[in-house]
């Protein structure tokens, strides 16, 4: 039985277990989610603008994303079987300004590679307008419901293992939204329609077998960010939307922008059956925390020392988001002076786009050659990363630059290990 069809059943039994979704494509946070997960499961996840059949903006194909996380795993000894790789946002994200029939077509390749390359749990996202659709109108759940049996139809001639989908029509953008002060939660009716939509069109194509394995519907719960603002979850507001779901004996609810929830608040969606939690732009963001500051522990340590090169990452970051704005340019408003700042500490984290290109990718490796040269010292440790400080302490983490890294990404990770813990509900 497929890891996550597991997790629903136990969510049926009255074992509130949940777990999470790491939508990223990053070395340092994959590695972190694997050392994290043990021996248990872990959920890796890549997005349609992320990695697709062109290589979206990772230069990646599915299968060189599957390739890439394997030998993360490989290197340190994880087993890949122990692996969920999810493929998000899957759908005509990519091609809004096509017409329907490019738009699928695409679409239809983009699900093909992901199964053929060994991607199991699939969320079908069709709920963006193309260019043919009526711009003055809501995108009907039909509509929706009928483009996602088409690309289900071609992910099951394809798949090569068993594979499990995520549908939904009320999808919070990739990345956390522009605007996050007007979230409403998803009304009771509107998840039965939509439900019901999916199920007419998947039974009008043929896929009984295939409905058995939609384990999540996309709902929004509440909760989002913006870039300096995070709506938390409030179960109240949320209730009579968790109560529907009980009546559903084999799906649970996916929620997408959970990244900035505190641990309880995450506890809390899990125990009302928002049993998967998405996070992307939240792991990124404290690894960007931990990178400035060991920028910080570095400057410390050779402040007095004109002969070493230091990384200046964060100028260097800086520039390389001046000299390409498209990542961050429609995400960020305001004067120049909240732009800037957004630059840095968005939690949007737009930054993250900008990780690997050259100039900063050797500001990174500058930075880790220099602390890995030095022993360094605790008391600087202390000041820029305490929690990191507490753990080497006690014996529980090494003085490496890379393991102080990982380790403040763990800080995050942790608070998603604590809400997916099983505990009875009955």
């Amino acid at each position: 039985m497929h890891y996550l069809k597991q997790i629903v059943k136990q969510q049926k039994s009255g074992i509130a277990c949940g777990c999470y979704s790491a939508c990223t494509a990053n070395e340092y946070v994959i590695e972190a989610v694997l050392e994290a997960a043990g021996g248990d499961y872990a959920v890796i996840e890549a997005t349609a603008n992320q990695v697709n059949q062109f290589g979206g903006y990772t230069g990646m194909l599915p299968a060189d994303f599957r390739d890439f996380v394997f030998g993360i795993a490989d290197k340190i000894g994880f087993p890949r079987e122990k692996i969920i790789l999810g493929g998000d946002h899957l759908g005509p994200l990519n091609w809004q300004n096509d017409s329907e029939s490019a738009a699928m077509e695409k679409s239809d390749e983009l699900i093909k590679q992901y199964v053929a390359a060994g991607f199991t749990k699939i969320h079908l996202d069709t709920s963006m307008k193309l260019a043919d659709d009526d711009k003055e109108s809501r995108l009907s759940d039909e509509i929706i419901a009928r483009r996602a049996a088409r690309l289900c139809k071609v992910a099951e001639a394809h798949k090569i293992g068993e594979v499990v989908y995520v549908i939904g029509s009320e999808v919070p953008i990739p990345g956390g939204a522009q605007d996050a002060e007007h979230i409403s939660v998803t009304s009771p009716s509107d998840f039965e329609a939509t439900l019901q939509a999916f199920k007419e069109a998947f039974f009008a194509e043929g896929l009984q077998d295939a409905w058995e394995s939609v384990v999540a519907v996309v709902v929004q719960p509440g909760v989002e960010f913006g870039d300096d603002s995070v709506d938390e979850y409030d179960r109240d507001a949320a209730k009579s939307l968790c109560v529907a779901l009980k009546k559903h004996d084999n799906i649970v609810f996916e929620g997408h922008s959970t990244d900035y929830q505190t641990r309880y608040k995450l506890k809390e969606l899990v125990e009302d059956g928002i049993a998967i939690l998405k996070v992307g732009p939240g792991l990124t963001f404290a690894m960007r925390e931990g990178l400035f500051a060991l920028e910080q522990v570095e400057k410390a340590i050779y402040a007095t020392r004109s002969e070493v090169k230091l990384s200046n990452l964060a100028d260097v970051l800086e520039a390389a988001m001046l000299a390409e704005p498209t990542n961050w340019a429609k995400h960020y408003r305001g004067d120049e002076h909240k732009i800037a700042f957004a630059r840095k500490f968005s939690y949007s984290d737009r930054a993250r786009y900008y990780l690997p290109n050259p100039t900063v990718d050797a500001a990174i490796c500058t930075l880790m050659d220099n602390l890995t040269k030095v022993e360094i010292p605790l008391t600087v440790v202390s000041q820029y990363l305490p929690n990191q400080y507490k753990k080497i302490r006690e014996q529980s983490l090494a003085v490496t630059p890379q393991a102080l890294l990982k380790d403040r990404i763990r800080d995050l990770i942790d608070d998603y290990l604590f809400a997916c813990a099983g505990n009875h509900t009955n």
